[in-house]
């Protein structure tokens, strides 16, 4: 190993070493003819997979996007929602990622499911869910997460800990438990309505499978204008 500079780096141990950390895939393959008809359908039946196998949050996923200067940037986000139309996360508006999504609403996706050597791999458009689709969901969180998405002027720099902890008791006096909370107007949702879906399956010698929808028309998310083609590992 080399540190930043070229230099030698000495490891805690052998196993430290990530040019020495190797798994070998030997998960059953993955062929065009075992696919559903389109790729929420697909998706659908991997991720009851994933829940069944008891993987930890199977609905995390990271989200990346590129702002007006071209910077790429990533961050896991929690899906809540897909359907024919695409996969919708919640955020804050002013957060980076709704900036970098206002200047530019390409995005990528990747749900990371190593236990089970999988990746589904997403590129696609965002677009803002209407209001009443956002209250809707606002409505089933957590009355702390609810006050938490006032708290949070997310992604703003901070003086520390204690000015998150001061705002949200002061918003927990305002609202308590059993109250409504108004729904912020700077919080809501983002559709992914997806160009491609990638279905990566690890195998052997990273010979892995790769199979991708790719969208050819109009067609929606479970059947007429997809294509399916298969990439080189």
């Amino acid at each position: 190993m080399t540190d930043a500079e070229g230099g030698p780096v000495r490891a805690a141990s052998e196993s430290l070493n990530p040019a020495a950390m190797r798994k070998q895939y030997r998960r059953e393959g993955l062929e065009a003819s075992a696919l559903a008809a389109g790729p929420m359908e697909q998706f659908a039946h991997w991720f009851a997979e994933a829940a069944r196998d008891g993987l930890y949050e199977p609905n995390a996923m990271i989200v990346s996007t590129a702002g007006a200067d071209g910077a790429p940037d990533s961050r896991t986000v929690l899906l809540k929602q897909y359907d024919r139309r695409g996969f919708v996360f919640y955020t804050n508006y002013a957060s980076r990622k709704g900036a970098d999504l206002d200047a530019n609403p390409q995005v990528a996706l990747l749900f990371p499911w190593h236990p089970l050597a999988r990746q589904v791999r997403v590129t696609g458009t965002a677009e803002k869910v209407p209001r009443e689709e956002t209250a809707a969901y606002f409505r089933t969180r957590p009355h702390g997460s609810q006050i938490g998405a006032w708290a949070s002027d997310q992604s703003a720099v901070v003086p520390g800990r204690a000015t998150l902890d001061r705002a949200y008791a002061d918003l927990a006096a305002r609202h308590p438990e059993g109250e409504e909370v108004p729904v912020p107007p700077h919080w809501g949702g983002y559709r992914v309505t997806p160009r491609t879906v990638e279905f990566w399956q690890g195998r052997e010698n990273r010979l892995h499978d790769r199979l991708r929808y790719v969208r050819s028309g109009d067609g929606d998310g479970d059947g007429e204008g997809w294509r399916v083609e298969r990439l080189a590992p």
